[in-house]
């Protein structure tokens, strides 16, 4: 019987991440108004201060969220924030489940970790297979070139007025999105795994250039410390909706309580400048450029589109 169950439930798996698309990269409904009832916010939240941890999904994306390769301690701006959060819920262990980003999405609707901490954009298509957090950050976008920039690349617009050039993106991201809506025809991207493939890609000339967030790229390449490979300093950033992005924990559809538990424990740590003081500590950001002010922009709103 046990053997049958585990079957069932890796089938529905496999049938969550199929439905998701973009590798797992959509996702229920992440706005933050409504809540499950009492009982259920204290037995959840409750199960987690017993335990005393909570398991975090991430993908290996630094700044946000990654495992030191030397101490194999847990790092990045979105993990400190959820250690400060659950710290505040009175959970006081943070355990890390390291999979692909497309993964991180089927892999809380299958209960493998209790929340995604990995700095995941709020976008309408993922408000459908996951619900998120109030806003825990803000960030714009950015490209890595080769160095001295040969095809002359500015924009996503100029990587459209070009059919030649191809894209680097990691899988599941919201980059395929952004440069499609800027006209970038999609058999110009190459997908790849992670952001180290993305610039492996560029560096070994099997792309010409990658995208992702600002941040992410500008950690990616400082780490790197290749002369092969430069970021575009004057990129400029597209008007589109999604630009800049809202980055925020994401929970299992049926965790609204524990969602609203953690979005009461985030909005005190705004306010005493917790927040503010992890994010002027952490690599790539500062909290003059990423913070987000309580009730500035919601959840439900960017839920919508």
């Amino acid at each position: 019987m046990k053997k049958l169950w585990l079957l069932l439930t890796f089938t529905v798996v496999l049938v969550l991440g199929a439905c998701g698309g973009n590798g797992g990269d959509s996702g229920g409904s992440g706005e933050s108004e409504g809540s499950g009832d009492s009982g259920e916010t204290s037995d959840r939240v409750a199960e987690l201060q017993d335990n005393g941890t909570v398991n975090v999904g991430f993908a290996n994306e630094p700044p946000y969220a990654y495992e030191n390769s030397e101490t194999g301690e847990l790092e990045g701006a979105n993990i400190e924030i959820a250690r400060a959060v659950f710290e505040e819920m009175g959970v006081e262990n943070v355990e890390g489940s390291l999979t692909d980003w497309g993964e991180l999405i089927p892999g809380v609707q299958a209960g493998q970790y209790d929340v995604i901490t990995a700095g995941m954009a709020i976008q309408p298509d993922r408000c459908e297979n996951a619900i998120f957090s109030e806003p825990e950050m803000q960030y714009g976008e950015g490209l890595v070139v080769p160095a001295g920039n040969p095809a002359d690349v500015h924009s996503y617009a100029d990587i459209a007025d070009n059919s030649d050039l191809t894209v680097a993106l990691m899988e599941g991201t919201t980059q395929f999105e952004f440069l499609e809506n800027e006209g970038v025809d999609p058999e110009q991207f190459s997908s790849v795994a992670d952001i180290p493939a993305q610039l492996s890609a560029v560096q070994s000339g099997n792309a010409d250039v990658t995208a992702a967030t600002d941040a992410t790229l500008r950690a990616a390449v400082e780490s790197l410390d290749s002369e092969e490979v430069q970021m575009v300093e004057d990129f400029e950033q597209p008007d589109i909706e999604g630009i800049p992005s809202y980055g925020a924990a994401a929970f299992n559809p049926d965790d609204e309580a524990l969602r609203d538990a953690y979005n009461e424990a985030l909005e005190t740590l705004k306010e005493d400048g917790t927040i503010d003081e992890i994010l002027d500590n952490s690599e790539g950001f500062t909290a003059d450029a990423n913070r987000v002010e309580t009730g500035s922009v919601t959840t439900a709103e960017l839920c919508e589109g």
